[in-house]
């Protein structure tokens, strides 16, 4: 059975990530409204981060690489339900354990969200989501940096990392 994404009901939020109410994800997009959704940066052993490259028929960012898997909160979930739905879906990962890292607000023309950011470890395999994800690969963090100068990598995504990396730095 075939579900039309667009007609998923996604939790709507205020500026201050509170619960205003919920509509279907197309309305979402086309009103450009704040959403809530889970990111999960995915390490390997080798502190390696394993990036996909969205599919053309995205409704954001169609052909970017990511560097989270993930997406948004469908009403009636949390942040760490819809991580766990994310990663069985888009990576076929199931049973691990996520950390969570921080909340972050990120907005740009056509995307305004309050992201939860989550880790955790696997090294593979992946069953990746054909519908949404071209081709994946674990990558160390300088070649992520390489990348970024020749390939579009989605911005909520850059944020993620640049939030993380500040993260570390402060703590050490």
């Amino acid at each position: 059975m075939n579900i039309d994404p667009g007609a998923e009901s996604i939790v709507i939020v205020d500026r201050e990530n509170r619960i205003i109410g919920t509509v279907a994800r197309r309305i979402m997009r086309q009103q450009r409204l704040i959403h809530r959704a889970s990111y999960i940066l995915v390490f390997n052993v080798k502190e390696e981060l394993f990036v996909q490259k969205r599919t053309a028929t995205k409704d954001i960012y169609p052909g970017y690489w990511d560097l989270a898997a993930g997406g948004v909160v469908l009403a009636g979930e949390s942040y760490e339900e819809a991580a766990r739905r994310e990663l069985a879906e888009e990576l076929g990962i199931k049973g691990r354990r996520l950390r969570c890292l921080f909340d972050q607000y990120y907005e740009d023309a056509d995307n305004k969200v309050w992201g939860r950011i989550f880790t955790c470890t696997h090294n593979g395999p992946f069953t990746l989501q054909r519908e949404e994800i071209d081709d994946g690969c674990f990558m160390s963090l300088k070649d992520i940096a390489t990348l970024q100068q020749t390939e579009p990598i989605t911005p909520d995504g850059v944020q993620v990392l640049q939030q993380l990396e500040q993260t570390v730095k402060n703590s050490s």
